[in-house]
């Protein structure tokens, strides 16, 4: 037996009343900040896909590192970059997250699962028209 797999996380989490704002460059800029905050903590970013209203990340952390710790960070961090860079994130929305967020732990056997299911969200019919419009 080797070492025990790194533990993964699915996150899932939504802008306020999910409202369906992050697409175009608040979408590129959101990827890049995840990808950012996930260096910084030493996380690995195993999926990533910002759909217009949610986010859909799939993350090995630290083992130790509990669902609210991982979430949080990226939650908290792009929201006040986000909000900077673009004003109308401001004037639409209180904040810009729902407080909320979905977490699940991954074990191996269904990892391929999750992160397959991740990067095929905008290959489902009810996502490919958005994705077309907002091209």
């Amino acid at each position: 037996m080797g070492a025990p797999a790194t533990p993964r996380l699915h996150v899932v989490w939504c802008p306020k009343y999910r409202r369906r704002v992050l697409g175009g460059r608040v979408a590129v800029r959101l990827r890049e900040l995840i990808e950012q905050k996930a260096a910084e903590k030493g996380w690995e970013i195993t999926a990533l896909e910002v759909m217009p209203d949610h986010v859909h990340l799939f993350v090995k952390r630290d083992p130790k590192a509990s669902a609210s710790y991982v979430a949080n960070p990226f939650k908290g961090f792009t929201s006040s970059v986000l909000r900077e860079e673009f004003p109308h994130l401001k004037s639409r929305m209180p904040t810009l997250w729902s407080s909320s967020f979905f977490v699940a732990s991954v074990g191996a056997v269904s990892a391929d699962t999750v992160e397959k299911y991740i990067n095929t969200q905008w290959e489902r019919p009810w996502t490919k028209k958005q994705k077309e419009g907002n091209a």
